[in-house]
């Protein structure tokens, strides 16, 4: 038998041979012995071919995800070249780790690998948030090696179907909730935390997801936590320098790309307003001691490096409030309807019975609204402080009975103090007439200039005495060395 590079007229390429580097056949063989061969070699074809795969294994892929595009080829230890809608890339790995996915890392992939280029792989990074919430309940999102976490789902429409994944590096897992009725919130705990970063996320029978939670474990007594995780452009984010088994730090350097951007006494570092300059490898030194130690110099040790991703907001929704309130989001679809939510008194945001883009509140309070839709929504709008009519005219009813008390006291004080401080003249005439020997009766003005009183003095010389004025006392019709008072002379009611 010899090589023979056709198959009942079937050319096999040289590229669906590159697993087994001859085949012969013979041409006389049967017609079923032709079309297993056949199947063969596209069985062969598609092991050989060079190819790009996501891990996770993701159905849909929203902003903030953490995901690993893989070449996948019979060939190794060749050096991969990545193609982003045909432009060369630098990477060279055979994994390419996209650690925060944004709108950007949208297009079509391609790694070639020994000259053979695989196929476009597509990815559509979508912009806005899945439908269904996953948190942190208990623990940090980095924890110590062999920590676990608690972990809460909550979907407003109800988590019947919903099941969780897990991805630790290997295969996917499922994870499997004990749900009760149609509960739209459920709690559980993952298995113990082995591997340097775990992937959860959740899904439901309609591939609806949830967002993704990524939690790292680190060896070391020190770590540095971030909130939130992705960092959004025109959000805040905090850094923390946390110890496991105390909070007695004394001293904190904080380092960005091994330079050192904040050192002292907190242990907290924080960016008011995210912007693209945020990006990059951040860690943390700690000096600390424990409580129960006495003696001894304290610890000092440095976090493991973790990495900020900047990412751009996804859709927001916008609250304005004029006679009402009205929820509006120009980028998210047409057919979206609206969930408001409440608060009060510092408690979570509880969602109300409204769907429509106008509510009209009623008690006071602060609200907040989004936009929702079959497989999204949008991020939460701006919170708008409401404050209920009634309350409102109560409050103020009592602003004006306040400043009433406020003026009626100021009028008291004023009263009090005109009459503690030197009377006035008229004041003295009005107070004092007819009132006894020892007082003094109120100057006429008849016999007066307007304006003018005269001073009790002697008379003069050829001068007559005006009307009302008191006679100067005559030294000839007292007694010797005796003088009498004005008082006994002239005074109202005198005897």
């Amino acid at each position: 038998m010899t090589q023979n590079r056709y198959l009942s007229g079937h050319f096999l390429t040289p590229w669906s041979l590159c697993c087994f580097s001859s085949l012969r056949y013979s041409g006389s063989a049967m017609r079923g012995i032709q079309h297993l061969l056949l199947l063969a070699e596209f069985v062969l074809l598609a092991r050989c071919q060079t190819k790009v795969s996501i891990l996770p294994e993701l159905k849909q892929i929203f902003s903030g995800d953490l995901l690993f595009l893989r070449c996948d080829s019979s060939s190794s230890g060749s050096t991969v070249t990545w193609y982003l809608n045909d432009t060369k890339q630098q990477l060279t790995n055979e994994t390419w780790k996209i650690g925060v996915a944004t709108p950007m890392h949208s297009g079509s992939y391609q790694c070639m690998r020994n000259g053979q280029k695989s196929a476009g792989f597509p990815i559509d990074v979508l912009d806005y948030i899945p439908s269904a919430s996953l948190t942190i309940k208990t623990g940090q999102p980095v924890m110590q090696k062999g920590g676990s976490v608690v972990l809460q789902l909550d979907n407003e429409d109800g988590l019947h179907g919903w099941k969780c994944w897990v991805y630790r590096g290997g295969p996917t897992k499922k994870i499997v909730l004990r749900l009760r009725n149609n509960n739209a919130s459920v709690v559980f705990q993952p298995s113990r935390l082995n591997v340097q970063e775990t992937v959860f996320w959740c899904t439901d029978t309609k591939q609806l997801r949830s967002n993704q939670i990524t939690i790292r474990t680190s060896e070391k007594a020190t770590s540095l936590e971030m909130y939130p995780l992705p960092a959004v452009v025109g959000e805040s984010l905090t850094l923390k320098c946390q110890v496991w088994g105390t909070n007695k730090i004394s001293r904190t350097i904080f380092y960005k790309d091994n330079t050192i951007i904040l050192e002292g006494s907190s242990s907290i570092y924080k960016i008011p307003q995210v912007t693209e300059s945020a990006k990059g490898s951040y860690k943390c030194d700690a000096t600390f001691t424990y409580m129960g130690r006495t003696a001894g110099p304290p610890y000092q040790v440095v976090s493991d490096t973790q990495d900020v991703f900047v990412q751009a907001p996804a859709m927001k929704a916008v609250l304005s409030a004029n006679v009402g309130m009205s929820c509006s989001c120009p980028l998210c679809p047409r057919n979206s309807t609206y969930h408001w939510y409440y608060k009060k008194n510092g408690q979570p945001w509880a969602l109300m019975d409204s769907i429509h883009e106008f509510m009209m509140p009623k008690a006071s309070g602060t609200y907040a609204c989004r936009a929702v839709w079959a497989i999204g929504r949008s991020t939460l709008s701006n919170a708008h402080f409401h404050q209920s009519p009634i309350k409102s005219i109560l409050i103020g009813v009592v602003i004006v009975l306040v400043i009433l008390g406020l003026a009626a006291v100021a009028a008291c004080v004023y009263y009090k103090k005109r009459n503690t401080t030197v009377p006035l003249y008229e004041d003295v005439a009005l107070a004092t007439r007819d009132t006894g020997d020892d007082k003094y009766e109120v100057l006429h003005k008849g016999a007066q200039r307007e304006g003018e009183y005269d001073t009790l003095h002697p008379e003069a010389p050829g001068t007559q005495k005006k009307e009302g004025e008191y006679e100067a006392l005559k030294r000839e019709e007292t007694e010797e060395g005796v003088y009498h008072t004005l008082g006994m002379v002239g005074a109202a009611g005198g005897q």
